[in-house]
């Protein structure tokens, strides 16, 4: 039997060069899921992004999954695509199982939690209070000069990771430190600041919005003293002051020292974000 993609509509593409399609899964013709097709809005065109892959129950199984995502690979080599990500659902183990044979590499996950009512306390000798405006200038450079670095290991050209950094920073934070829905915080510790944590409100589950975490750092000379956990309890009591009741954060793969603090604080991972270059 030959299974083969059919699309479902017509190109969808954009002045910018961002594509995007639906195609039916079929087997002999016959239709047995659907898989959607895009370029990523965050990386630009060059990568591709393979989502919403489902095969009807009667048909799993027998390697249709694996064939239509091999197919799907076709297709983005056809748009220009040299690299292609996925992401996969925590509590589907058979997908990432079958990513990880299809030679898919984790890159990060997402994790969440559920808010308490009641802020969580600081530690003794912490505080938390927002970023100054002579202090904002210093932490954007260091910020994107960190979210560029990001770019640039996974594969992107030195300039254009700068410039989507540069890109992403102007769009997330358009009015700066008063950018509605953002909060920027120092932690202070011993009389001096140890640490950030850059936080905003967002959609954090489909169709609900809560909190998401951006970015958290400690200073590198005040690591291994537990900042980051009261960063994290920072970052808590921002969102809970907001009237959040999701928390969700990104963490790279290969962070053991973060993961275990995120799990230490009630944090579940909900996706693994998957890639691969398409040679």
């Amino acid at each position: 039997m030959t299974t083969t993609l059919r699309p479902a509509g017509p190109l969808q593409q954009s002045a910018e060069g961002a594509k995007s399609r639906s195609y039916e899964v079929c087997v002999n013709g016959r239709p047995v899921g659907v898989v959607d097709l895009r370029t990523d809005d965050a990386f630009g065109p060059s990568w591709g992004v393979v989502g919403g892959l489902r095969i009807d129950e009667p048909d799993r199984g027998r390697g249709r999954g694996t064939v239509a995502a091999l197919a799907a690979e076709e297709v983005l080599r056809g748009w220009g695509c040299t690299h292609v990500r996925v992401c996969v659902p925590a509590g589907a183990p058979g997908a990432l199982r079958m990513a990880a044979a299809l030679g898919y590499v984790e890159r990060s996950s997402h994790m969440l939690k559920e808010l308490p009512l009641r802020p969580p306390e600081l530690p003794a000798g912490v505080g938390g209070r927002g970023m100054r405006e002579d202090e904002y200038g210093q932490w954007r450079t260091a910020a994107v000069s960190d979210h560029a670095q990001v770019w640039t290991d996974l594969g992107v050209a030195e300039a254009d990771a700068r410039a989507r950094a540069e890109a992403d920073h102007r769009r997330r934070l358009p009015e700066g430190l008063a950018t509605a829905g953002t909060v920027i915080d120092v932690l202070v510790a011993d009389g001096g600041v140890v640490g950030h944590v850059w936080v905003s409100e967002a959609e954090v589950l489909p169709g609900r919005r809560g909190t998401l975490v951006l970015k958290v750092e400690v200073a590198e000379e005040h690591r291994g003293r537990g900042h980051g956990r009261s960063l994290m309890l920072l970052a808590e009591r921002e969102a809970i002051a907001a009237g959040s009741r999701l928390i969700r954060l990104n963490v790279f793969a290969g962070n053991a020292p973060a993961l275990r603090l995120y799990e230490s604080l009630g944090y579940r991972t909900v996706e693994r974000h998957c890639a691969k270059r398409l040679l």
